[in-house]
């Protein structure tokens, strides 16, 4: 298909948008949204869909056709969302959202119309072209047209296939904490003080470069990538809340990776409804008193400070009594993870995500200075925590994508090797479109988040764009690793196999940082809202 086709095609595709945007907004006119979720997540959906087919387009345009493969992955990506957003767009395993679901069956046909060339096409002979590239060692363009950026991308890649894949599955599968060597190699390399001004001794570059960081870390080990979210989000919650004092002594060393941060915010039974809050934090003399309990604690016994969320304004209802706390620890041990007064934690052992461990920690009366107050004003740790969703889903999507990449690669690589009746199983077209698939499913969702990326680093409001990006993100990393795993056949559910930990990895990512039901509630209320 030509690029003006695909561009036709576009335009078809964003006018059905406009209808379910109508139809959606109509309806919550007379029902609140959460007696719409269906109707409006699966907005969400047709929206993320659009997003991600308008930054593919962007993608191949810059490429300006130097990589024939380029095309190709496009022409399937329109091929395929059109005819899911015509027929049936999977919000989940077995939630499938109809145009008739909201009501615009109409407009649905007028799509199928528009683009009756695409849909009618028989693909097979271009997912085929795909993986046979695919198994010459040919992949798309990803060339950001920047040569710094570019760099950066190639220096950390070099460092994940020399320094973490040939140990991570190891790692994993002994659930040790990523080794301190390779904390310091990451620390050296400016990972933890990306997006740290420079006058505090970090980087000073933006949420792009952060994604190129994370995405190649991720394609390694999640738990490498993952490792810099509790810097990143430590790192604003500093920048933008904090007082010059707290500055001054924090962001220096989150940035060199002297201070491991650690996010403490989730509590039992809370879950995403933060306005539930009960650890309390008291002021005595010249100390902030805590007790409560936290739960899904990444990092808790290694790191040296927390940034923890609790209520300080017992009398002040939901968010409004909320604050956030910098409160320092020791680093615990093996032998003893919680050597700190008034602080204890057991660990919550877990099917993936390891590197870091989850912990549900108990505070009795554990003390912080009385300059722990994030700002210096107390009901402000909402708000404050709010401004950086939008980095942290970012950045969770570019996790997405490095998993979503190293499922592929592992899928590619067994098939390449893998023999039955005589070929390689490459060569069985079942095979061949699960591989070509997924990598139009990786350049989506890596492009979507570097759409994100650039909005967010434009200055802009961008939740709903750091929404879509980790709500696409999940799904491919998900689907990648099932397909990888569908591939390796028996030997996929063997733990000896590295796609078995891949599988379990990517799990987690349509759950944290908030779960993919809430990222579909915040886009659908946004776009309705006109924030977009």
């Amino acid at each position: 298909m030509t690029r003006a086709t695909l561009h036709n095609a576009l335009t078809a595709v964003r006018a059905y948008r406009g209808a379910a945007h109508a139809a959606l907004t109509a309806r919550l006119a007379a029902t609140p949204i959460d007696g719409q979720q269906r109707a409006a997540h699966g907005f969400a959906w047709v929206a993320t869909t659009v997003a991600a087919l308008d930054a593919t387009i962007d993608w191949l345009d810059a490429g300006k056709e130097a990589n024939p493969l380029d095309a190709k992955i496009a022409t399937l990506a329109f091929a395929e969302s059109i005819g899911q957003l015509a027929g049936g767009l999977p919000m989940g395993q077995n939630e499938i959202f109809r145009p008739a679901d909201l009501g615009v069956g109409a407009a649905a046909r007028a799509l199928a119309d528009a683009c009756a060339d695409l849909l009618d096409a028989d693909h097979a002979a271009t997912r085929a072209d795909v993986a046979a590239a695919l198994a010459e060692g040919h992949w798309p363009s990803e060339t950001l047209h920047d040569a710094d950026l570019d760099a950066i991308r190639d220096q950390y890649r070099r460092f994940t296939d020399a320094a973490i894949i040939p140990h991570a599955h190891g790692w994993h599968l002994a659930n040790d904490l990523i080794p301190d060597a390779t904390v310091q190699a990451m620390a050296d390399l400016g990972t933890f003080g990306v997006c740290i001004p420079e006058e505090f001794g970090g980087l000073g570059l933006g949420k792009l470069v952060m994604c190129i960081v994370t995405e190649e870390l991720s394609r390694g080990w999640i738990g490498t990538g993952s490792l810099g979210t509790r810097s990143e989000i430590a790192g604003e919650l500093i920048v933008l809340g904090g007082t010059e004092a707290q500055k001054a002594e924090w962001l220096p060393k989150i940035a060199s990776g002297e201070i491991l941060p650690t996010a403490v915010f989730t509590e039992p039974d809370v879950g995403s409804d933060l306005g539930s809050l009960q650890t309390k934090a008291r002021r005595e003399g010249q100390h902030w008193v805590i007790d409560g309990a936290k739960n899904w604690i990444t990092h808790a016994a290694r790191s040296d400070l927390m940034t923890l969320l609790a209520r300080t304004v017992p009398d002040a209802k939901g968010y409004a009594g909320l604050s956030m706390l910098l409160v320092p620890k020791p680093r615990g041990s093996e032998a003893e993870p919680f050597p700190a007064a008034g602080m204890s934690g057991s660990e919550i052992e877990v099917l993936g995500y390891r590197g870091m461990r989850e912990y549900a920690l108990q505070f009795d009366g554990m003390t912080a200075h009385s300059d722990a107050l994030l700002g210096g004003e107390e009901g402000q740790g909402f708000k404050q925590l709010m401004r950086t969703f939008e980095g942290a889903r970012i950045q969770t999507a570019a996790r997405a994508v490095g998993v979503a990449r190293r499922a592929l690669e592992l899928g590619l690589d067994y098939a390449r090797g893998r023999k039955q009746f005589g070929k390689a199983i490459i060569h069985f077209p079942r095979v061949a479109d699960k591989l070509a698939m997924s990598l139009v499913d990786f350049v989506m969702a890596r492009e979507l988040s570097y759409a994100a990326a650039r909005a967010k680093d434009s200055g802009k409001r961008c939740d709903i764009e750091a929404g879509m990006a980790k709500l696409l993100g999940a799904r491919a990393a998900w689907a990648n690793a099932d397909a990888s795993l569908q591939i390796h056949g028996g030997n996929g559910y063997a733990l000896e196999y590295e796609i078995s930990r891949v599988l379990c990895d990517a799990r987690i990512l349509n759950i944290f940082e908030g779960a993919a039901e809430i990222q579909a509630q915040v886009i659908a209320r946004g776009l309705v809202e006109g924030r977009n």
